[in-house]
């Protein structure tokens, strides 16, 4: 007897069946789905009146593509739809109404989501067009640079799903997961190609731009020679990532370097950013943020020496990031994983019992328990630790600060700590593409023996490579452009959309007031060159 998933699947394949049972059974229920808009749909009547007088005044802008999937991205991508509606713009919403990115969903289930985004959707009209990405026409082939584009992608997905870099293909439920991501990235790339070709936005608007069909729409538009914009949000509320041409998941800041770096820094500037690094080093929040960087505040070097039982050997303090992450995915330079970069760095030093090295698993480890800790990483390549080497669990009441002080040399893959440890003028070896290398205050090998070379060097005179002056005064200036003026005001974080939206609605954000704070916003996502006030 077939299952309740088979079955769906043969009455998703047959005319009209979904659309029959929406109407006459589903429309008006209570969505047990997951995917669920409803709290969108209740709202988006009142928004788009509110919207109208706005873009009824505004002068023509561009045409913006907007892809969005995820309830909680088309969630807020309504509501930014619609401001850029009320600036002028002419929007096409397109929309991928999946819920489990990781799992199949029968056809019968994703043909009535696409009914129930439609119609949760529908009072976006005439303001904003709807698009299904699923009922779009289909490319018949694909350029060879997409295909291994999705390939790429489609790894990276099983990565960010499982938590963890190594993705085996003989593995029966990581290979059934890696085919359902190119399977899902392959139709994504063909619906978005045949598209775009038709269409030719001005501009492609795109949550991430890294990884699931986020990503794989973003490399279409630029084979395309189309422009597209990324977005992603940090700690703070009412601010916003954001990237043209480029995925802001791999922050390229050439732009605020070449712009600002050379800009030289205020007394009030230095006295931001350090209260900005006292509060992560107190364990406090910062800011508009609710996000601790430290679980415990700072207890002082010798102290934390003391816990760590530290002698007067030099220290080499190894920051570890958090597997998974996309900021941490596509960022390899000369190792084929972060796992194998601090397996081959904790072996080195088994060897080098004159240093100290300490590695500090990154806190963030505590949010995702599902992700494979560093800190197993460690134990698998040193089964039993000698006693020059130090593990700091994300949990150990270790200040992360007070390690950047101690340390006499920083290892860093891409987490910020290793541009905080340069900010203290140590030495500090950057491994992974992480945005602040190549800035001039780190050392940048590209290969393994380019790696243990300057480890080797670093190490036999560790005062010789300690930062001069002018490089540890670009660093703080590179760290507050990072951390300051990098991200930009926006109103609606997607944590906690529906909070933000009530303190900003829609006709407060396109009166005098909330566009003199988000309209320089609003004109970068549509790709207008970036300017600083």
């Amino acid at each position: 007897m077939a299952n309740k998933s088979t079955l769906k699947n043969i009455l998703g394949d047959l005319p009209f069946t979904a659309e029959i049972d929406w109407m006459l059974r589903q429309k008006n229920r209570p969505r047990k789905d997951h995917f669920n808009l409803d709290r969108l749909q209740k709202s988006l009547p009142a928004a788009a009146e509110a919207v109208k007088p706005f873009a009824e005044k505004a002068k023509r802008g561009k045409n913006v593509l907007f892809f969005a999937t995820l309830h909680y991205w088309i969630e807020q991508s309504a509501y930014l739809g619609l401001t850029l509606a009320g600036l002028g713009h002419k929007v096409t919403l397109l929309t991928l109404p999946y819920s489990e990115w990781h799992k199949q969903k029968d056809n019968f289930t994703q043909r009535q989501r696409i009914l129930h985004t439609r119609d949760a959707l529908s009072a976006l009209s005439p303001l904003i067009e709807h698009a299904a990405l699923l009922d779009l026409k289909p490319a018949a082939v694909l350029p060879e640079r997409i295909q291994a584009d999705i390939k790429e992608i489609s790894l990276w997905d099983v990565q960010y799903t499982l938590m963890r870099e190594e993705v085996n293909m003989n593995d029966a439920g990581d290979r059934a997961l890696y085919d359902l991501r190119v399977q899902r990235n392959t139709f994504a790339a063909k619906a978005a190609f045949e598209y775009l070709q038709s269409n030719k936005p001005d501009v492609v608007l795109i949550p991430n731009g890294l990884i699931l069909e986020m990503g794989i729409v973003f490399r279409v538009a630029r084979y395309l020679n189309i422009d597209a914009v990324t977005y992603e949000f940090n700690d703070q509320r009412e601010q916003i990532w954001l990237a043209q041409n480029s995925s802001i998941m791999q922050q390229d800041t050439d732009y605020i370097v070449n712009a600002r770096c050379q800009l030289p820094m205020t007394d009030d500037m230095f006295e931001r950013l350090a209260d900005l690094e006292n509060a992560r080093r107190g364990a406090r929040v910062w800011g508009k943020s609710k996000r601790l960087w430290q679980y415990v505040s700072s207890q002082g070097a010798q102290e934390t020496r003391k816990l760590l039982n530290l002698d007067d050997r030099p220290v080499v303090m190894l920051a570890a990031n958090v597997l998974g992450d996309s900021l941490t995915l596509g960022r390899d330079i000369f190792a084929a994983s972060m796992t194998e970069w601090i397996t081959k760095t904790v072996q080195f030093f088994a060897n080098r019992p004159e240093v100290q090295l300490v590695i500090r698993v990154h806190p963030g480890e505590k949010l995702v328990p599902q992700a494979k800790s560093m800190g197993t990483v460690v134990r698998e390549a040193l089964p039993e630790l000698p006693g020059h080497i130090h593990v700091i669990g994300a949990l150990d009441k270790i200040n992360t600060y007070d390690l950047i002080e101690i340390a006499d040399v920083g290892l860093a893959y891409t987490t910020t700590v290793g541009l905080e440890t340069a900010m203290n003028g140590r030495p500090v070896i950057s491994c992974g593409q992480t945005h602040y290398r190549g800035r001039g205050f780190t050392l940048d090998p590209n290969s393994w023996d380019e790696y243990y070379a300057t480890l080797e060097k670093v190490l036999a005179n560790i005062p010789a490579h300690q930062l001069n002056e002018k490089q540890t005064e670009f660093a703080w200036n590179y760290a507050y452009r990072f951390f300051f003026e990098y991200p930009r005001p926006f109103p609606w974080r997607l944590m906690n959309f529906w909070d933000d939206l009530a303190a900003w609605p829609l006709e407060r954000v396109l009166n005098e007031e909330g566009l003199a704070q988000f309209k320089d916003t609003f004109d970068f996502l549509v790709n207008e060159p970036f300017t600083w006030k």
